[in-house]
């Protein structure tokens, strides 16, 4: 990997991860609409502080992981989820987002998961090799679920045990 270090993140990086999803939007990865100002916080009740990890260069933010609960049951307590993870440009390729996956998983396992799973665009090529690179297979496909710069979009579901 290339100098970053990874950290928790601190609630003074909102803004840094706010522009990094600004900056990195695209529909090979986002469902949702292009984000527009004013932004909402990057930390909200559905997704704390703790709940990301980031990777930092020279001072400064370059990407983080997302890794949250699936669902709000106890019975599927044992399960965490990737629930976003993005890198600014001028840190890809250089292996930050293959570090924030290894890192999600460990937080995974260090937090009792016993599983870890995704969700990835079909047509994310490239996230789908490293997700897949790093343990992670295909356990299901909503084929054509989402409509995307007119085009249908497959959901893969991805998962691996801890």
């Amino acid at each position: 990997m290339s100098d970053a270090s990874l950290r928790t993140a601190r609630p003074e990086d909102g803004e840094a991860l706010t522009l990094i999803d600004v900056a990195t939007w695209s529909h090979l990865h986002a469902v949702m609409p292009e984000p527009r100002p004013p932004y909402p916080p990057f930390f909200d009740e559905r997704h704390a502080v703790e709940d990301h990890l980031v990777a930092e260069s020279d001072g400064r933010v370059v990407g983080y992981v997302r890794l949250g609960r699936p669902t709000p049951l106890d019975c599927n307590a044992h399960v965490r989820q990737i629930q976003g993870l993005a890198v600014a440009h001028e840190a890809r390729g250089l292996g930050v987002g293959r570090a924030l996956v290894r890192a999600a998983v460990a937080e995974a396992r260090r937090r009792g998961a016993r599983r870890i799973t995704l969700r990835v665009l079909g047509h994310n090529t490239p996230a789908r090799r490293l997700y897949a690179s790093e343990g992670f297979v295909v356990e299901g496909v909503l084929p054509g679920e989402f409509l995307l710069g007119g085009e249908y979009v497959d959901d893969v579901f991805m998962g691996r045990p801890l």
